[in-house]
C-alpha cells in the first residue's frame, strides 16, 4: 500500500503551523461538541416533542433512538473512507449534513419527518466524530499531541455531561425546535473556518469495501439496538435475536477481511497490543460514564429527594473537574507512560465511584460534591492518555480507523453503561442506584488492570 500526501500539505505530518493551528481546532471542537451535545438534549425534549406531535412517550424515543443507531452504525465506514479521500472531506461533509439536517428538525411539522431529520443529523455527526481525533492527529505536532488529545476529551466529556442542563435552559425560554436551530450558526462558522483552515490529510490507494461497509453498519447498529431494547425492558428474544445477529455478522466481517490490507473492523489495529488494550480500557471509563450518569440522577432526586436543580449542582462537578484535568494529563501524556497515567485515573475513578455507592443516608452536599469531584479527576485523568495510546499505536495511514474506533468505544460504552443502570433498576428497584454505582467502581477496576498492563508492552 501507498500513501500520497498532497504538495500543498507535505508538512501535516509536522502539525500546523500555530495560527492555523488555532483556528482549525475551534473548526474541529465547535463541530465535535454540536455533535456530543445533540446525543443528550434530545432525551430532555421527550415530552415536549411527544406533546407536540401527538404521538406517545413510547413512540416520541424513536426521536433518541434513530440519532444514536445512524451515529454509531456509520463511524467505522465513516472512518475507513476518511483514509481513502481525506479525513478533511469526511468532516466537513459530516459538518454540512449535521447543519441541514439541524434546520430539517427544527422545522419538522411530523414525528416521521423529525425522525428523518434525526436520522440525517446522525449520519452527519458519525462523520464529525468518526475522524475528528485523526484530525487532531494531523493538526497538532507530534510534540503537542497530548495536548491535543486532551482537549478533545475535554469538550466530549463537558459538552456530553452538560447537554441535559443545556437544553433545559433553552427550553425555560423557547419550544423545543430551538434545540436544533442553535445548531445551525454554530454550524455555518464551523463549515466555513473548516472549509479554509483544515489540513488535506495523507489518501490511501486501496478502494473502499461497500460489502465490509454494509456488514459493519448493520453489526453495530443491531448491537446499539439490542442494547437499547434491553434498556427499555423489551422481549428478552428480541434482545438476543439483535445482539446474536449483531455477533454473527461481526463474525462475518472479520474473517471475511482476515487478509485485507485495511479492513473496515480494524482487526489488523487490535493485533497491536498497545492498541486492544487501550480499546478495551476506553470501553470500561465509558461504561462507568454511563452507569454514573443514569443511576445519580435517579439516587439524587429519588433517593435524597433532591429537586432537578440539585441535581443539576450536584452533577457538575465531574465535568467540571474533567475539563480542569484534561488538558493536564494531555500534556503530561507527552513526557510520561500513557499506561500509567491511564491506570491511575481509572483507580481515581473506581475510588469515586465506590465513595458514591457508599454515601450515608442523609449526606451533606459537600460529601456528595467531593467524591463527584474524584470521578471527574479520575475520568479527566484517563481520557486524553488513552486517546493518544489508541491514535499512537495506529500508524498514520490507519488513523481514520483508529479515529473510528475511539468514538466508537466512547459510544457503545455509554449505550451499555445506561442499559446496565437500567437492569439494576429492574433487579433491585430503589437500591438500583448503589448497585449501578458499585458496578462502575468494578469496572473501573477492571479497566486500570488493563491499563497498567500496558506498561508491559513495547
Amino acid at each position: 500500500m501507498t500513501i500520497t500526501l498532497p504538495a500543498a500539505d507535505q508538512g501535516v505530518a509536522d502539525g500546523l503551523p500555530d495560527e492555523r493551528r488555532r483556528w482549525a481546532i475551534a473548526a474541529i471542537f465547535t463541530a465535535l461538541a454540536m455533535a456530543s451535545l445533540d446525543t443528550a438534549i434530545a432525551n430532555i425534549a421527550l415530552p415536549a416533542i411527544a406533546a407536540d406531535l401527538h404521538v406517545s412517550p413510547e413512540q416520541s424515543v424513536w426521536v433518541v433512538n434513530v440519532y444514536q443507531i445512524a451515529l454509531v452504525a456509520t463511524l467505522l465506514p465513516l472512518g475507513a473512507l476518511g483514509e481513502i479521500v481525506g479525513h478533511q472531506r469526511i468532516y466537513l461533509g459530516g459538518l454540512v449534513l449535521f447543519t441541514i439536517a439541524s434546520l430539517l428538525c427544527a422545522v419538522a411539522w411530523s414525528l416521521d419527518s423529525l425522525l428523518f431529520a434525526r436520522t440525517l443529523q446522525g449520519l452527519g455527526a458519525s462523520g464529525i466524530m468518526s475522524v475528528n481525533t485523526a484530525l487532531v492527529r494531523f493538526v497538532y505536532p507530534g510534540r503537542m499531541q497530548g495536548r491535543g488529545f486532551g482537549h478533545n476529551a475535554m469538550v466530549v466529556a463537558t459538552a456530553f455531561t452538560f447537554g441535559p442542563s443545556i437544553a433545559s435552559a433553552i427550553l425555560a425560554i423557547g419550544p423545543w425546535p430551538w434545540l436544533f436551530a442553535v445548531n445551525i450558526p454554530f454550524g455555518l462558522v464551523a463549515i466555513g473556518i473548516g472549509f479554509a483552515m483544515l489540513p488535506k490529510t495523507p489518501k490511501a490507494d486501496h478502494g473502499f469495501d461497500f460489502i465490509g461497509a454494509a456488514l459493519a453498519s448493520a453489526c453495530l447498529g443491531l448491537f446499539i439496538t439490542g442494547i437499547g431494547s434491553a434498556a427499555h425492558n423489551l422481549s428478552p428474544v428480541l434482545v438476543a435475536v439483535e445482539l446474536v445477529a449483531a455477533l454473527a455478522l461481526g463474525f462475518i466481517l472479520t474473517r471475511r477481511h482476515a487478509d485485507h490490507p485495511a479492513p473496515m473492523l480494524p482487526i489488523d489495529l487490535f493485533a497491536r497490543p498497545m492498541f486492544a488494550l487501550s480499546a478495551a480500557t476506553a470501553v470500561c471509563s465509558f461504561v462507568v460514564q454511563g452507569l454514573a450518569f443514569v443511576s445519580l440522577p435517579f439516587y439524587f432526586e429519588d433517593v435524597l429527594g433532591r429537586s432537578q436543580v440539585e441535581t443539576g449542582f450536584f452533577m457538575t462537578p465531574w465535568p467540571l473537574v474533567v475539563g480542569i484535568m484534561a488538558p493536564i494529563a494531555g500534556r503530561l501524556s507527552d513526557r510520561h507512560a500513557v499506561g500509567l497515567l491511564g491506570g491511575i485515573g481509572l483507580v481515581l475513578l473506581g475510588i469515586g465511584m465506590a465513595l458514591l455507592a457508599l454515601l450515608p443516608a442523609n449526606p451533606a452536599i459537600p460529601d456528595i460534591i467531593w467524591r463527584m469531584a474524584i470521578c471527574g479527576m479520575g475520568f479527566g485523568f484517563f481520557q486524553a492518555p488513552n486517546m493518544k495510546a489508541v491514535m499512537g499505536s495506529a500508524p498514520p495511514h490507519r488513523s481514520g480507523s483508529a479515529s473510528g474506533i475511539v468514538a466508537t468505544a466512547r459510544l457503545t460504552g455509554q449505550t451499555t453503561g445506561a442499559a446496565l443502570a437500567a437492569a439494576c433498576f429492574a433487579m433491585v428497584g430503589h437500591n438500583g442506584a448503589t448497585v449501578a454505582l458499585a458496578l462502575g467502581a468494578g469496572f473501573a477496576a477492571l479497566g486500570s488492570v488493563m491499563s497498567f498492563l500496558r506498561l508491559a508492552v513495547k
